[in-house]
């Protein structure tokens, strides 16, 4: 029991450390770009040169849409590596995960 519990932990540090040079994106009008990892984690935020004449508002609404969409793309593929894992530990495990 103990080698498979030192295994399930090993395979989890492999993903983290996988999922931490996967990059996903979010984007959003007018050509702001969010960079994440798949730990969830910001890498980069690209504002358009004319950013600053933008009114407060409609960048506020623009960055959170971009970044919405990054960590939205950083959960998914968050997600399916945890699955992947999971029913490669314990067969059926991953159809469970996926019900929740």
């Amino acid at each position: 029991m103990m080698k498979k519990l030192q295994e399930a932990q090993r395979q989890m540090k492999e993903i983290k450390e996988r999922l931490e040079r996967v990059s996903v994106k979010g984007t959003a009008e007018p050509g702001i770009s969010i960079t994440a990892n798949g730990n969830r984690k910001i890498l980069s935020v690209e504002l358009p040169e004319n950013f600053q004449s933008m009114d407060k508002n409609e960048l506020e609404t623009a960055l959170r849409t971009a970044m919405d969409q990054a960590i939205t793309n950083a959960d998914q593929i968050n997600e399916a590596e945890m699955k992947s894992a999971a029913s490669g530990m314990m067969p059926g495990l991953g159809s469970l995960l996926s019900k929740g």
